[in-house]
């Protein structure tokens, strides 16, 4: 009740509860699709790289929209350039370009006199997000959702089956990229509310448990959106009546949640299918 309350006496929360759904719902959605695509260290590396992009608006005084999804989309075409003109796999080529992409972001933090912002991008902090990162937020939210709505059918058959997607004559090489593109950003909008550490956590985890639940892609994007909301809420509230940081807070939640469908699934759960084990060995005795 003390939250419910406070979300309607201080702006700020208000705030704070919109970002925060907005993100879990986006990650849900977009992270069905890393998954699907087996791409989960790509969503670590582009969550990374955009950390230079960061690091460079806050020094020319810009919104750090505009510097994050550039460093971030460059590093995804580097990774496929090295990796499609090298035998370097693509694996090794996503912990070269990303690793080297973050160093670059340290360094340039290194060299700002103030690095309080900076702090929040890295590790979260949604009960500091001003109206204008809000209306990004959202603003990145319905642009994501609207292109995976318009070409969900093309993201769908690439995503379980690259060749039939060429088969079909489907640009594969420029669907994968145009993926890269609304990861970088979702990675944008969820600095301020996980962080740069932890976005790969909202990325993965609800789409994960979703994943668990159902074997049809929609059902899965609708169910890890309700995941990623739902530990948005939990999260945010743990945050502001603990003083807890909020990326820490809302990662948990999905956690916790994914925990409970490892165990309880009705399909995939662990409990389950000991169950089942139980049952095949006492009708063979």
């Amino acid at each position: 009740m003390a939250f419910i309350e406070a979300i309607m006496q201080y702006g700020f929360l208000q705030k704070a509860l919109l970002t925060s759904i907005m993100v879990g719902i986006i990650c849900g959605v977009i992270g069905c699709f890393i998954i699907l695509r087996g791409m989960a260290l790509m969503g670590d590396a582009i969550s990374h790289a955009v950390l230079p992009g960061v690091a460079i608006s806050y020094m020319l005084g810009i919104n750090f929209f505009f510097g994050a999804v550039f460093t971030g989309v460059v590093t995804a075409i580097a990774i496929g350039f090295v990796s499609q003109n090298s035998r370097i796999k693509h694996d090794t080529s996503i912990g070269i370009m990303f690793t080297a992409a973050f160093a670059a972001g340290i360094i340039i933090i290194t060299l700002l006199k103030s690095s309080t912002d900076l702090y929040h991008i890295l590790f979260g902090n949604v009960l500091a997000v001003r109206s204008s990162d809000m209306w990004i937020t959202l603003a990145i939210g319905v642009v994501v959702l609207a292109a995976v709505y318009l070409f969900y059918k093309e993201l769908l058959i690439t995503s379980f089956d690259e060749t039939m997607g060429a088969a079909y004559g489907l640009p594969v090489r420029l669907i994968h990229y145009f993926l890269m593109t609304l990861l970088t950003m979702v990675t944008v909008a969820s600095l301020q509310t996980v962080g740069i550490v932890l976005v790969v956590a909202m990325l993965i985890t609800p789409a994960a448990a979703a994943y668990l639940l159902t074997d049809r892609l929609w059902i899965m994007i609708f169910l890890a959106s309700a995941i990623g909301l739902i530990s948005s809420i939990v999260g945010l509230y743990f945050s502001f009546t603990y003083n807890l940081a909020s990326g820490a807070t809302i990662v948990i939640s999905a956690t916790a949640i994914f925990v409970l469908v490892f165990l309880f699934s009705p399909k995939h759960g662990l409990l389950w299918k000991m169950l089942k084990v139980k049952k095949k060995r006492a009708s063979l005795i």
